[in-house]
């Protein structure tokens, strides 16, 4: 039984998790929730066990000083709260942790026991993959869910694909098969410059974040790290013939494939999609101020929050770095 004493009901709650390992090339799915945590101020509230999911020989323990006293951090997931203030507040639950090593069917009615008792409306996975694309063109981000409704809806594919998969895909549809909407948005990272960070796939993905659950998130140097990452990576182009000529190759590849795309309409459709996140309040967007600590306010609702009905069916299983 999952008991959350410490933190008040929650106003239109979304879930958005990132987890490092097999579905975070770049660390660029993994930074962008620790992004989010760090400019709203999130308080965490819970970790999951680490004895019952990870294997301390592949995610081992770190040791660390503190005024002279050795600690150790265990290797686990943790969840922590923000509220994202303006007209129409809203409140995240941020999943920030690791692929689990084990007991995978576990870990996810865990977290779904989380979402369930937070009232979670929608959980919106992030995920990274290497993939065919150069770096000097915008970063593809694919939107998956493998419900149909939600696809027609907030203009989503349909997942349909087939093969080894990761947590998030299994995380994906443990939701799904739980009865909980379930949204995970993929980065594609050039297979050539895998190494972290991946500034520019992390801003990608908070952005087409903003875009799904209508908020405005501050983005602080971000964008100048994406194009410092982005002149760096030229530079190290430039001094290789063959890497450069690659790089050719997949621009003239991606270009030709967009080609049909580069339409009025579609850059028309694109701009006001710009328009509507940056300057048009209303929604949740907000002025991406400060979250607001309330982890020790209980205001009104001293006695915790009233449930919502509970998810009537059981689950798991979907897409990871090569499904989208």
């Amino acid at each position: 039984m999952i008991e959350l004493e410490g933190v008040p009901e929650l106003i239109d709650p979304v879930m958005v998790a990132a987890f490092e390992g097999w579905n975070d090339a770049g660390d660029a799915a993994s930074t962008a929730v620790a992004h989010l945590d760090r400019e709203w101020k999130g308080e965490v509230f819970a970790a999951l066990d680490a004895e019952d999911y990870y294997d301390f020989q592949v995610n081992r323990p770190t040791v660390w000083m503190d005024a002279g006293v050795r600690k150790i951090t265990w290797p686990t997931t943790r969840l922590s709260v923000v509220r994202i203030g303006g007209d129409k507040p809203r409140d995240l639950v941020l999943v920030r942790g690791i692929e689990p090593s084990m007991r995978w069917r576990s870990f996810c009615n865990e977290l779904l026991g989380f979402a369930h008792e937070l009232g979670v409306e929608m959980v919106v996975i992030l995920g990274a993959l290497l993939g065919d694309t150069p770096h000097t063109r915008p970063v593809p981000i694919s939107g998956t869910t493998s419900d149909a409704d939600l696809a027609q809806r907030m203009d989503l594919e349909e997942t349909k694909y087939e093969g080894p998969t990761g947590i998030v895909g299994v995380l994906q549809e443990a939701c799904t098969h739980a009865g909980v909407p379930a949204v995970s948005l993929w980065a594609a990272v050039p297979h050539y410059v895998s190494q972290p960070p991946n500034p520019k796939a992390t801003l990608a993905l908070l952005n087409r974040l903003e875009d799904l659950i209508d908020v405005r998130i501050p983005l602080g140097e971000l964008p100048e790290d994406a194009r410092a990452w982005q002149v760096g990576v030229d530079q190290l182009a430039a001094e290789d013939t063959e890497v450069a000529e690659y790089v050719q190759t997949l621009e003239e590849a991606r270009d030709t494939a967009e080609l049909p795309e580069a339409s009025g309409e579609a850059i028309a459709r694109e701009f006001e999609r710009y328009l509507r996140r940056r300057d048009t309040p209303g929604g949740h967007a907000t002025d991406g101020g400060e979250g607001t600590p309330f982890l020790k306010d209980r205001g009104d609702n001293p006695g915790g929050r009233a449930k919502p009905p509970k998810p009537s069916k059981p689950g798991a299983d979907d897409e990871d770095s090569s499904e989208d």
